[in-house]
């Protein structure tokens, strides 16, 4: 992290600590049943929260990366990294929405604001990369063009993934649950591409 970017990150890492935190905050049991069952019943928000949590884990791990590969800020890069941050602070309650109503009525209306705001954070994380990233307006000297190509193709699925989870919600909502889990499960290990500059062997 240089100097010219200190301040980004530290407040970024902020944001996602609390939205990470958050969602635990959101776990709650009823009386009317024994614990045990209370336990075993609650699990969409279980499901909702390895979901968000996972999604979070790496949305900041793949901002890390490239917040080291900027050698400077502007007032429309911190505009565009408060619009990401605002999304993903945003995250813990349509996670709470999923727990809530999976399998209830207005289960259909829960997961399509929960896939909405994988898209809309998919899609600013997106901008906010492109806005450095073009003409290497923000990037370093030092960064070769090759680490810059790891970090395009692994944005690339994003959004058209989070769509396909967003359009299944309209067919089955618990199936874009686990869609939206899959595309979480898919990031995790590629998120470790990010730190390998050079292009596939």
């Amino acid at each position: 992290m240089n100097e010219g970017t200190t301040r980004l990150e530290t407040f970024s890492d902020g944001i996602f600590a609390i939205a990470a935190t958050l969602l635990v905050l959101e776990f709650s049991v009823s009386s009317a049943h024994s614990l045990s069952h209370e336990l075993l019943h609650i699990w969409p928000e279980y499901l909702a929260y390895v979901t968000s949590f996972g999604t979070i884990g790496i949305i900041w791990m793949n901002h890390h990366h490239t917040v080291s590969l900027i050698d400077g800020t502007d007032r429309t890069m911190l505009f565009l990294n408060n619009l990401l941050l605002m999304a993903i602070a945003f995250l813990p309650f349509p996670t709470k929405l999923v727990g809530d109503y999976l399998r209830r009525p207005g289960e259909q209306a829960a997961v399509l604001a929960y896939t909405a705001t994988f898209v809309i954070m998919a899609a600013l994380h997106g901008v906010w990369w492109w806005y450095a990233r073009h003409g290497r307006r923000l990037i370093g000297d030092a960064v070769p063009d090759s680490a810059l190509r790891a970090v395009d193709r692994a944005y690339i699925p994003g959004v058209p993934l989070y769509l396909l989870a967003f359009g299944a919600a309209f067919a089955s909502p618990l199936a874009a649950v686990f869609v939206t889990f899959g595309i979480a499960a898919f990031y995790l290990p590629s998120a470790a591409l990010f730190d390998r500059g050079g292009e596939p062997g």
